[in-house]
């Protein structure tokens, strides 16, 4: 792209060359070519609108599962904020913006008395819940949602009931470039204090079995298999992506400043100034040795993006 913009101006923030990985989790990878904030869903309706239809959009979150690579991504990265974070609750159906915390969620329903404690433990935000259908402990996103609210790549926007969207296990089919933001869910009522209690012991039980203090990007791989269409049988299924990596002899395996973590071998972590290449480098290599070891092929679940480094460029 130009130095200057090629769009319209708009009301929300637009920078161009943004370096992404303060952005993430993992707090790696280059620059967008452009990334834009958009101060509502207007803004955001009226700038797709405008854009060259052959210009690519990337939606982003919060990066909780994102490896962006060390060249950067050419395309216009958009990602909602605070005009796209509020929770309403009414009754049993809670409507979350696509900016909002999963856990924020999860605590705003839970004092109203509405159980969406599944959530309290997913990390990221609701846009990001919902595109992969984000689930703990054997409860998945596709068993509360009714709709979303999307704009699509022609700036136009929709409303896409839950069946529409087809999710399966950690996949949503979404239009391209559609930019979820909001969430509508229907969920069952509960006490509040037992709700809050519920949460206490979910994050009691995720602190003390996964790597929360380190910088990782939640689970690494997909569990192998024995899941339904909808994703709900998985967390009874005996066959685990930590299990086959640990049976790999792969807990605590490193490549540079990237490491599998020695507490969570699922959890891949930068120990501290790793770069994109060496964590997706440390990926593959697990999925080879897994592969190598049981026959296994294991399947990404954070989401990698961009280009690599040009050759000869430290």
């Amino acid at each position: 792209m130009s130095n200057t913009s090629p769009f319209p101006t708009p009301r929300g923030a637009l920078t161009q060359d943004r370096a992404l990985a303060d952005l993430t989790w993992l707090r790696v990878g280059g620059p967008a070519d452009w990334l834009f904030q958009p101060a509502d869903a207007d803004d955001l309706s009226d700038f797709l609108a405008a854009l060259d239809p052959g210009v690519p959009v990337f939606p982003m979150g919060v990066g909780s599962n994102l490896i962006v690579r060390d060249g950067g991504l050419r395309a216009v990265v958009i990602r909602l904020g605070r005009g796209f974070n509020g929770i309403e609750v009414a009754g049993n159906i809670v409507t979350a913006g696509a900016a909002a915390l999963d856990a924020h969620v999860a605590r705003r329903a839970a004092q109203a008395g509405v159980d969406l404690t599944f959530l309290r433990t997913v990390p990221g935000s609701i846009g990001g819940a919902v595109r992969m259908n984000a689930g703990c402990y054997g409860t998945y996103v596709a068993d509360h949602l009714t709709h979303v609210d999307v704009v699509l790549r022609d700036g136009s926007a929709a409303r896409l009931a839950a069946g529409d969207l087809r999710l399966g296990y950690r996949h949503s089919d979404l239009p391209d470039g559609a930019v979820i933001v909001s969430a509508t869910f229907s969920a069952p009522a509960g006490d509040p204090d037992a709700l809050a209690a519920r949460m206490d012991d979910q994050i009691a039980r995720r602190d003390a079995t996964q790597p929360t203090k380190d910088r990782s990007a939640g689970s690494t791989f997909r569990n192998p298999a024995g899941f339904s269409s909808t994703g709900r049988a998985d967390d009874r299924h005996d066959l685990k992506a930590w299990k086959v990596i640990e049976d790999a002899g792969l807990r605590g395996f490193t490549l540079g400043h990237a490491q599998m973590s020695p507490k969570h071998p699922n959890f891949l972590i930068n120990t501290g100034g790793a770069s994109a290449a060496e964590l997706e480098g440390l990926g593959e290599e697990v999925r080879k040795r897994v592969f190598q070891h049981s026959g296994i092929s294991l399947d990404w679940e954070i989401i990698r993006i961009g280009d690599p480094r040009p050759a000869g460029i430290a």
